[in-house]
């Protein structure tokens, strides 16, 4: 079997020679150094043109491989799970038309927020930005932007107005009426994107929610959720208490 070196050289130049690909990353947990022996292996080729998974499929590696626009049709717009010498592959599209403009709007302060599925606050635009400055780069040329000043002041207030919202009507339609799952669902989504703001506040990119309480200082949320009851005041206080932890995590991130 390849070694770790051999095997990530292997799989950046296979999808390096795919059509209209004009550069490779590898990303996730084996990009910033955090991997398990275990841990997958992210990929993402940036094409511009003609590409398409017809020619992923021809590598003849086994797995799934998904159309563009598979994952949803937005910024995360297909890919492949695939198994390659026994090591789980998932490989990511990046059109570079679409980067480049999520770029630009990131140096504006602009940017949408997508539902994506396993993702509880959604994934904002800029999260194909924040890849370009965090993956590392094995094939090709790809810009490695800074955090943007305009970003850093408009997404904090954005997530943060998202993340009361939701709290609030976790509160009038869930916790008044004791239900318990719901407001726990609530509170969580409002942790995720009070996350993101408090992050956004601090310039630090993020790629997806698997660490993004831990480094927004909000895993005191696990004990809230812990301690919810079908009591309707309980369940209010509860949500009163996460908003006050959230409040004060953006707080100690801003600059």
């Amino acid at each position: 079997m390849r070694g770790d070196g051999a095997f990530k050289k292997y799989i950046a130049d296979r999808l390096a020679g795919l059509p209209a690909v004009q550069a490779v990353c590898l990303g996730g947990s084996r990009a910033a150094g955090t991997n398990r022996p275990d841990s997958d292996w992210d990929f993402a080729v940036y094409y511009r043109g003609g590409f398409t998974p017809d020619s992923l499929r021809a590598l003849g590696w086994p797995g799934t491989v998904f159309e563009i626009g598979g994952w949803g049709g937005g910024i995360f717009n297909g890919g492949a799970w695939l198994q390659v010498d026994g090591r789980k592959v998932d490989v990511h599209y990046r059109d570079l038309g679409d980067v480049e403009r999520e770029v630009a709007r990131a140096r504006e302060g602009l940017f949408g927020i997508e539902r994506l599925l396993f993702h509880l606050a959604g994934i904002p635009t800029y999260i194909v930005v924040a890849e370009l400055a965090t993956n590392q780069v094995l094939s090709g040329e790809l810009e490695r932007p800074a955090y943007p000043d305009a970003l850093r002041e408009a997404a904090p207030p954005r997530w943060w107005r998202e993340a009361q919202a939701t709290l609030d009507y976790g509160r009038g339609n869930y916790a008044a009426h004791g239900r318990v799952t719901e407001t726990a669902g609530t509170i969580a989504t409002a942790a995720c994107q009070a996350g993101h703001a408090a992050l956004a506040a601090a310039g630090q990119w993020v790629t997806n929610e698997k660490t993004l309480l831990d480094r927004a200082g909000l895993r005191g949320v696990d004990a809230i959720v812990a301690g919810l009851t079908p009591d309707p005041g309980r369940l209010t206080r509860a949500a009163e208490e996460a908003e006050a932890l959230f409040a004060s995590s953006l707080a100690a991130a801003a600059p």
